[in-house]
């Protein structure tokens, strides 16, 4: 392995945003975007065109689903299936770039969940990622409404947006501009909005 290919020799990788997304992409056959909330909309994020790459996204509601289907994919292969889990991110009033954790719950949660499925050959990053989800399983909800990003949601008055992100009700944030259906409703994304 060397710094140009991180985390290679795992089957699951972890990282975040834009940058991490470039990272692991290329040598992944999904990429599972963890986004828990709608965007702030805050500065304008970077529209990148994802039609290289098997893409999808995850939140709250989907977790089981989205680990079905990667394990059936894998199931399809023969082999095993590498995945890379991108906590997406936000961005700051000023535009920059922040870690959101409720985005790295997300992630961390589909990673313990295709762990249960046996498939369980993760990364230190990804294995951390999912041990910070299962030791806040209890919380997550909570966490996820007591975010900065659910707060700046709730003080632009989109409340109900928060609530449906909470109680499981589907994917949100993910925004695809056009998408291929898959089994189990699992959406490909052609195009994502990054935060700068």
């Amino acid at each position: 392995m060397n710094a140009a290919e991180p985390q290679q020799k795992y089957q699951v990788r972890f990282d975040v945003g834009l940058v991490g997304f470039q990272a692991l992409a290329g040598q992944a056959d999904v990429v599972i975007l963890a986004d828990a909330l709608p965007p702030t909309g805050y500065a304008q994020g970077i529209s990148t065109p994802l039609a290289a790459h098997r893409v999808i996204a995850v939140d709250l509601g989907t977790v089981a689903r989205v680990a079905d289907w990667v394990l059936a994919r894998q199931t399809e292969k023969g082999d095993r299936f590498a995945v890379a889990v991108i906590a997406v991110g936000e961005r700051r009033n000023d535009g920059t770039a922040r870690f959101a954790v409720e985005d790295f719950l997300v992630a961390g949660a589909v990673i313990d969940a295709l762990a249960s499925l046996g498939i369980d050959h993760v990364s230190p990053e990804a294995a951390s990622a999912a041990a910070s989800f299962t030791g806040l399983r209890q919380a997550t909800r909570h966490l996820v409404t007591a975010s900065e990003t659910a707060l700046a949601l709730v003080a632009d008055g989109r409340q109900a947006e928060v609530t449906a992100a909470v109680a499981a009700q589907g994917v949100h944030g993910a925004g695809p501009t056009a998408a291929d259906r898959e089994p189990a409703g699992i959406v490909l994304l052609r195009e994502f909005t990054f935060p700068a």
